[in-house]
């Protein structure tokens, strides 16, 4: 091959890889962006506090819906109260867990998070819990804890765990 050949060829792999970057970083949307979650990390979280929360949800379609919804706010809330450090390192678990391939990548999770039954995400979860990387294990415990923070937010979910809640002073 030639000098021009391969200056052509440098310059058409530039454009190419150029174009995949920049309709890559389009395609990925912030996760968490001024106190708010993206539709695609709500259902993410949705499905995540299905699995974590299991029978605490109610069954009742209207009910459940009503639940969740209550939920996504008080998580939202939680997620204002964090450091701004951990904000930063939740908005990249928020931006990148909603995609396929960081689904697939760190979570194990084949399907998607609105498609996927509550025992294949329980299953998923439970696999991040065991996993030998540390970095996934600490996804685990930040999904858990976050689900079960915002949920008992809501003095009216203790019951359901036989907490009567904190002593009058």
């Amino acid at each position: 091959m030639n000098r021009r050949g391969l200056l052509k060829l440098g310059l058409a792999g530039t454009v190419v890889l150029a174009a995949a970057g920049g309709g890559a970083a389009l395609m990925l949307q912030p996760g968490w962006h001024d106190g708010r979650l993206s539709p695609a990390a709500r259902a993410m979280f949705r499905s995540v506090a299905l699995a974590v929360l299991d029978s605490l949800v109610p069954t009742e379609p209207a009910a459940r819906s009503a639940a969740l919804d209550a939920w996504l706010q008080r998580l939202e809330t939680t997620l204002s109260a964090l450091a701004p450090a951990t904000q930063a390192e939740l908005a990249q678990i928020c931006t990148l867990l909603p995609t396929a391939p960081g689904r697939l990548a760190l979570a194990g999770l084949g399907r998607d998070w609105t498609e996927a039954t509550t025992a294949e995400v329980q299953s998923a979860l439970q696999a991040l819990r065991t996993s030998r990387l540390a970095v996934r294990q600490q996804l685990f415990h930040a999904l858990r804890d976050l689900s079960n923070a915002a949920w008992f937010a809501d003095p009216g979910t203790w019951p359901a765990i036989g907490y009567p809640g904190p002593p009058s002073v």
